[in-house]
């Protein structure tokens, strides 16, 4: 592995290593979810929950898709993000 595969593992754990971004990233397990719902499941304000799902898409962890004036989230690789929670204990 190269120094640049490194790097690009650093850079996703970076990314997800917030307790709102495990939580968001837990919820989209679950199903694809709006903005508007992340916030009431996370208990946070909208801007900030749109702060922490950017830095979740620029690593290419999520995505969205509108639906009308609406962004709806998912994950991109869920399966890798259910192995890391597997090994991390998170249910």
């Amino acid at each position: 592995m190269n120094i640049n595969n490194f790097k690009e593992k650093a850079e996703f754990l970076k990314s997800i290593a917030h307790p709102t971004r495990l939580t968001i990233l837990h919820e989209l397990l679950k199903s694809k979810k709006c903005v508007t719902k992340i916030e009431s499941v996370v208990k946070a304000r909208q801007p900030n929950i749109s702060q922490h799902l950017a830095v979740l898409k620029a690593t290419g962890v999520v995505d969205y898709k509108s639906e009308g004036k609406q962004k709806c989230y998912f994950l991109c690789n869920p399966e890798k993000i259910k192995n890391l929670f597997s090994q991390l204990g998170i249910k």
